[in-house]
């Protein structure tokens, strides 16, 4: 089939069966800055604004991409040579649809020192700066939410604030000079999945000028709002079977991506510069973020780790898959429903257990490719932020945690680095070394796992867990993981 390369020329060109731009890409003006350009952002945040722009509104507020490793100018490139804009296709058991969205307009050069981001942020057109850094890059101790001063980035941008490699110092550097010039605060939004994201935002931003600034501080502290969100939609990587999806249906897209038809967007009403009507298009806006943030860390995002360490250790690829094999779907549905549904509060229109039930189908959708490694990657950050503070709450209330030790045995073994057909698990963590050397002393020792504090805390002192957790993880030493589920689930 001939293919259309994607750019502003070509949109009167794409195959009629995609939706594309109805507005005027050439009369947009920027108002977001958005960090890390990824295909969830594009997928979620672009997308929201995109359905906007198609009602003839906040054409004052396109986004200007930005990023701060090496991959993003990779990306930047990509998308220049596209005019910046992205075909979606969302994939659905019943079928497939696709459309362009075109609400990003540019793309800062990615330069090391970061003085086009820092300088690109100071103009006063932007007043929302957005980030998608993934959970883990936010300089926070996992274990206790404090602000890890110490980190050697942290330490390089105290020391070199005109010229900083983090993106949160070149946000520092970007509102000293927006108050030196008088142009004013801008709003702060992470769209990362936190517990109270908009509150870590501002603390790493807050506490890294402290280091250095603390009269900068206080005005950030003062002036710029970092309100809460949650976000939702299951997005996975691009792959060779991604780019060729977009080619079947006509496009020549080297940056596609693909989601689930569902997403979801909750916002504190919190904006000190203005914002998008985003209200129009189905965002939610709240005063009890917190509480639909929990549902979702807690059921959606729990729940892919529940799954993703067994999936890895059976050699499941994907996770549609792991859901197709009962141990693992047995294990999800009764870990949810008795461990986690109860430290779960309902959210107007939807209690935990009909979210449990939807998270259940958004799962098993065959045609989402969400491949079980990308879910499983850093469990350290991903375990201590979506299972842990459920385990604690449990912990204090004498709640059950049987099942999820378990989760954590399971996730120590695959961290052995083996599946348990003998192949290899490439490194998926940034300290796997150290991940996989606990995990071979902890086969012996099931505490020394417990041990990391850094992850666990005071959690690896505590009796209750100590115990469930050498049952589990002996139990899948000895007999594997289907045996394992098996007793769990009752089916043994």
């Amino acid at each position: 089939m001939q293919t259309i390369t994607l750019n502003n020329s070509t949109l009167t060109t794409i195959p009629s069966g995609i939706a594309r731009p109805r507005y005027d890409r050439s009369a947009l003006a920027a108002g977001i800055l958005h960090i890390g350009v990824g295909n969830f952002h594009r997928a979620h945040q672009a997308w929201y604004l995109h359905r906007l722009m198609q009602q003839g509104l906040s054409h004052e507020w396109a986004i200007i991409g930005a990023g701060v490793r090496p991959f993003d100018e990779q990306q930047r490139q990509k998308m220049r040579a596209q005019d910046y804009l992205t075909t979606l296709i969302e994939l659905d058991p019943s079928g497939r649809s696709a459309e362009i969205v075109g609400s990003m307009i540019d793309y800062v050069p990615v330069q090391e020192g970061n003085v086009p981001l820092i300088e690109r942020m100071a103009q006063p057109d932007i007043r929302i700066v957005s980030l998608t850094v993934t959970e883990s890059g936010y300089y926070v101790d996992p274990a206790t939410n404090a602000f890890n001063a110490a980190h050697p980035d942290i330490v390089h941008d105290v020391q070199n604030p005109d010229t900083p490699q983090t993106a949160f110092g070149a946000i520092m550097a970007a509102l000293r000079l927006r108050r030196d010039r008088g142009h004013g605060p801008f709003t702060g939004l992470s769209c990362d999945n936190l517990q109270g994201n908009g509150a870590i935002l501002r603390q790493t931003v807050v506490s890294l000028a402290r280091l250095s600034d603390p009269e900068l501080a206080d005005w950030i502290d003062q002036t710029c709002t970092f309100p809460n969100s949650m976000v939702d939609c299951i997005v996975p990587a691009t792959g060779p079977k991604e780019l060729a999806l977009v080619r079947e249906l006509g496009v020549a897209d080297d940056v596609p991506v693909s989601h689930e038809n569902f997403r979801q967007w909750v916002i504190e009403d919190k904006f000190c510069s203005g914002r998008p009507a985003w209200d129009k298009v189905g965002v939610t806006f709240s005063d009890r973020v917190h509480d639909y943030e929990t549902m979702k860390l807690r059921i959606l995002n729990a729940g892919h780790q529940i799954i993703a360490g067994a999936g890895e250790l059976l050699s499941i690829d994907t996770i549609s898959g792991c859901m197709a094999h009962p141990g693992i779907a047995s294990l999800f549905s009764k870990v949810e429903t008795e461990e986690i549904a109860p430290f779960v509060v309902p959210v107007p229109g939807m209690t935990p257990e009909s979210y449990i039930n939807l998270i259940g189908e958004r799962f098993r959708n065959p045609a989402i490719v969400d491949t079980t490694r990308r879910v499983a990657y850093d469990g350290a950050s991903r375990h201590a932020g979506f299972l842990l503070p459920i385990m604690r709450e449990a912990l204090a209330t004498d709640g059950s945690i049987d099942g999820l030790a378990l989760v954590e045995a399971i996730w120590a073994r695959m961290c052995h680095g083996t599946r348990e057909d003998g192949s290899l698990i490439e490194p998926n963590d940034p300290n796997w070394m150290e991940l996989t050397r606990i995990s071979a002393a902890a086969k012996e020792k099931p505490q020394v796992w417990l041990d990391q504090r850094h992850i666990y805390g005071d959690l690896g002192k505590n009796a209750r867990l100590a115990v469930a957790f050498e049952k589990w993880l002996k139990l899948i030493w000895d007999t594997g993981i289907d045996a394992t589920l098996k007793v769990y689930c009752g089916k043994d």
